[in-house]
């Protein structure tokens, strides 16, 4: 009696599609002759006979042959359904010796079939997963020569020649995913830590995807601009045959309701009277560090006018104790009406 394929992948007779993806995914990924060392002359037959009982399945008409006259079928003389000279079954049906010319089915190389399953090339020493998908190749025997021993990265992606079809495959690197992170200018100014919570999708040792939530900690440095990114090597999707997207966040600065920065000045505007224009005040200034300053200004204040106050700016990444400046500007409030006397009094003491 043949071979039950159906036995072999542990499916029904009614299995859809994706449940023989899933029973040759989690078969072929057991008996992979790279996973069994210490067992490789049985895991080899195991790994061939799966490979082939998914090639007959997930093909309709093979499957259609096999359902009908079983494995005796498929590799003996009994000719496929409508089988004849222009039948398509000719595609994986090849002639055979015997007399009346009947059909005999030719399996293809199961790692040609492991291979085009998920999506890679075939090396001489069998075939491999990818080592970004999972930091490491998928069996666990790591990287050899900082690369794998069909191939090794090359332009970007992974390469390996005498893949399936005879081509080549490169693994591809996922767009960079960038998210705007919106921080107040105090936590610019003094530094900040946050934490950005994030769901992604991963594959197991048996290529199954779950999702994962994860934590992402940004430590803000002190001085950090608008447009500073952070990057987050790989944290995206995984997904056969892709290595993981970057996730990039982009620092945003919130307005701030008394300053504004200027590169790494800081600069505010004071409201004074014109009488304070003329003869001078004092400004105080609560700092995004929580400090007081009182800042005397004695000079007259013109349209145009700034006071500079050194080194209470922003800090300078990387130039450690170094700040800008601060620069305050000043709107006039000038008097709506004046009377008669205030008029010839202003005369008096401006006219010359």
């Amino acid at each position: 009696m043949g071979v039950d394929y159906y036995k072999v992948l542990q499916v029904d007779r009614n299995a859809k599609d994706d449940d023989l993806k899933k029973a040759y995914r989690k078969l072929a990924m057991k008996w992979h002759p790279d996973k069994n060392p210490s067992n490789k002359k049985e895991a080899e037959a195991k790994f061939k006979q799966i490979s082939e009982a998914y090639e007959v399945l997930s093909d309709p008409q093979k499957k259609q042959i096999f359902d009908q006259y079983g494995e005796e079928g498929l590799k003996g003389q009994v000719p496929p359904p409508s089988a004849g000279p222009t039948s398509s079954s000719s595609s994986f049906f090849s002639t055979s010796s015997a007399p009346g010319g009947g059909f005999q089915f030719n399996p293809r190389s199961a790692d040609d079939i492991f291979a085009e399953f998920f999506g890679m090339g075939r090396g001489g020493s069998g075939t491999r997963f990818p080592g970004s998908m999972f930091g490491e190749d998928i069996f666990g025997g790591g990287f050899q020569n900082s690369g794998f021993q069909s191939g090794g990265f090359q332009g970007g992606g992974f390469h390996q020649g005498g893949g399936f079809g005879g081509g080549e495959q490169r693994v591809q690197k996922a767009s960079p995913i960038e998210r705007r992170l919106w921080v107040n200018l105090a936590d610019l100014y003094k530094g900040a830590t946050k934490k950005m919570k994030i769901s992604r999708e991963i594959a197991d040792h048996n290529g199954r995807i779950t999702e994962l939530e994860e934590i992402l900690t940004i430590d803000i440095k002190p001085g950090w601009k608008k447009g500073t990114k952070i990057t987050f090597p790989e944290k995206g999707n995984e997904s056969p045959n892709v290595i993981p997207a970057d996730i990039i966040f982009i620092i945003e600065e919130k307005p701030h309701d008394v300053f504004t920065r200027d590169g790494n000045d800081l600069v505010m505007t004071h409201k004074i009277s014109l009488v304070e224009a003329l003869t001078g005040f004092t400004v105080q200034v609560n700092t995004l560090d929580g400090r007081n300053l009182t800042i005397p200004v004695n000079s007259v204040v013109g349209p145009g006018y700034e006071e500079v106050v050194r080194n209470e700016g922003m800090p300078i990444n990387k130039e450690s104790g170094r700040r800008g400046n601060l620069r305050i500007k000043f709107a006039i409030r000038f008097p709506a009406r004046l009377t008669v006397e205030q008029k010839a009094g202003i005369k008096k003491l401006l006219g010359s």
